[in-house]
Order: C-alpha cells, then structure tokens, then sequence
C-alpha cells in the first residue's frame, strides 16, 4: 500500500482522496487577486492550495520568447514574466493560506524557484509534467527528502521510470498524476486507464489525476478507479482572463468535485454478496414457496399447487424450488401456507 503524508494529511491507497485546488498563473501577477482566490477555494473546502513559482531568469532561455502555446496569444516568456509573483509576494500568498488553515505547496520551475520554496519550508513539493522528464531538476528536488507529486503529461512509462528511479533512491515519497497537456481536454483523450498502468509499473507510487477538462466527470471517475490525488486549476469566477480559465473549476465546482470524490471513494471496492444492512429488506423482498391451492395429505407437489410469493422467512426459497416438485404432502398444506418441513414424511 503506497501512502505517504504531509502537514498530518494522509494520502495514499485506501485513503480519502485529496482535491488539490491549482490557483497556478490564474491571479496574472495580482497578489491580491491570488489571496482571494485562495481564500475562495478554502471557503469552498480546499485542504491544498497549489500555486507556480516562477523565477524567470533561471527558467527560461531568450528562445522562449518565440514559442506561444497552442492556448495562448502571447509567448509563453511574456505569460510567465507577467504573471510570476515575487518572493515576497509568494511568501505572503503562503503565509495568508497557512493562516487559514489550509496547505501551501508550489511548482518550481527552475533550481531558484525550487530555492525560494525550500527557504518558505514547503512540506511538499510539484512537478509538472513538462519538468517530469527533467531529471537533474528532479534529483535536486529530490535531494531536500519532501514528499513529491510528479505529474507525467506528454510523458510514457519509459520517460517517468528515470524519475521514479531517482525519487526511489533519494527515500522520497512519491505521487505520480496522470495528465494530458491539452487545455482544455477533451474527454476522449483523458485516458483514465493510463493509471492502472502507471499503479501495475510502479506499485510504491501514490496515483493520482492532474485533470484539464471542463467539469469535474473524469476526476470523479478516476476515484472509481482509485485515484487518491485529484488536481484541477482553480479560479474564483470563470469569466476572469488567462489562459487556464477555460479549463478551471470555481468554488461551486470545488465543493461538488470534494462531495462527489468522497462519496464515491466510500462507495469504491467490496465485494459481491449481500451485507448485514439488507436484511430488512431481505425479509419482505424475496420469496418463499407457498401453496397455491389447497394441497392433500398424499398428493404430490407439482406446478399446480404450488408457487413462490413473498415474503421470505419460510423454510424454502426460489433455490428449493424444482427439488420440491414430485415430493409428496404428508398433511394437509392450506392454500396461502408457506410449505414447511414439517408437511413431508421422513424420506418423501
């Protein structure tokens, strides 16, 4: 069983998921407009607030600044530049979450990013999914002994092993989220089954969904399929700007994704057979074998005269049935009676 825990939060195998709310780049460089959707992501329930550290200098070459994302107009230097806090801003976004109540953690995206975090004293640490396969960042995250929730978008078995190999060797504890970098997603490119996969390739690793559809559907049914961490962008109004808007939850959808993610964690696994509970509703809704005429001492059981009704409780059920026909009536059987033992001869 894969767990490992955090600021006293369990996670792993058999235990209630974790929603973890994703404010990310979502503020556009407004601390005051990260605090507050902080601060509405924890009203809706949120135990993790996750937010992107972005140190820009360290992060990115000057190419960057010819790529633009597919769901973006400018380059992805200019989104970042505009939208990453500064230290100072981010230590205050922290210490407003932890003041509430709730659990920071980040995304570093450069050895100076992964730095400020560690002199913040996270208890955890993200990787996304375009760092996933960053494997001397990896090992220098892994080297300061958190717990660590890899992401593994746009990545295979083959490219997350390296990770893992790594995290193994470090003794750090180790979620892998399943993720598809298209934004938003579409339903049929979530492929839920690449969790059973990473769970069979990796059995110590927590598992989880980092999702970027429009609802919360496929996160609830990752939890059917045993999802223990779900991650979703977080925004307190959808009609706010940026690029993750499109494929956020608010703090309606939040609460419901947090209801809906418990309700079917507790209704997860078992087993086929009846349970203690049903037993009233055993007792009126299965049947027993009656008469349905009267029946003579010495005449034979047959199709005829008898048939199941409910309810149940009597000596014979549907199971019985077809062995009771051909057996002959020692006493006389009252039409409406449930057929007893007591109404055959020893050896009838």
């Amino acid at each position: 069983m894969a767990e490992f825990s955090f600021q006293d939060r369990r996670i792993g195998d058999g235990l209630p998921p974790v929603v973890i709310a994703e404010i990310g780049i979502n503020h556009e460089g407004s601390l005051d407009l990260a605090i507050q959707m902080a601060d509405a992501a924890i009203d809706a329930g949120a135990e993790i607030i996750k937010h992107q550290t972005h140190v820009i200098e360290d992060e990115m070459s000057s190419h960057a600044r010819a790529v633009i994302p597919g769901n973006a107009k400018q380059s992805i230097y200019e989104i970042m530049d505009r939208c990453a806090l500064s230290e100072a801003q981010e230590r205050r976004l922290m210490d407003h979450i932890r003041g509430r109540g709730a659990i920071f953690i980040s995304t570093p995206f450069s050895r100076k990013a992964v730095d400020r975090l560690v002199s913040f004293d996270v208890p955890a640490f993200k990787i996304g999914s375009g760092e996933c396969n960053n494997y001397p960042l990896v090992k220098y995250i892994a080297g300061f002994g958190k717990p660590v929730i890899v992401s593994t978008g746009m990545n295979s078995i083959e490219s997350v092993r390296p990770t893992v190999e790594i995290l193994r060797a470090a003794k750090t504890p180790f979620a892998l989220l399943h993720c598809t970098n298209v934004y938003p997603t579409p339903p049929e490119l979530v492929r839920l089954g690449a969790m059973a996969q990473l769970k069979q390739a990796f059995p110590d690793a927590v598992i989880g969904l980092s999702d970027h559809t429009t609802s919360n559907h496929t996160c609830l049914g990752a939890v059917a399929l045993g999802a223990s961490i779900l991650e979703r962008h977080f925004t307190d109004r959808m009609d706010r700007p940026g690029p993750d808007i499109v494929c956020s939850m608010d703090g309606k959808a939040l609460a419901d994704l947090i209801e809906g993610s418990n309700i079917i964690f507790k209704a997860s696994g078992g087993t086929k057979a009846p349970v203690d509970a049903e037993a009233p509703t055993i007792a009126f809704a299965f049947a027993s074998v009656v008469a349905i005429r009267d029946i003579a001492p010495g005449e034979p059981l047959s199709m005829d005269n008898i048939w199941l009704k409910r309810p149940g409780g009597g000596d014979f059920t549907a199971s019985d049935f077809d062995a009771l026909l051909g057996k002959v009536a020692s006493r006389a059987i009252a039409e409406g009676a449930q057929v007893s033992r007591l109404d055959f001869e020893q050896g009838h």
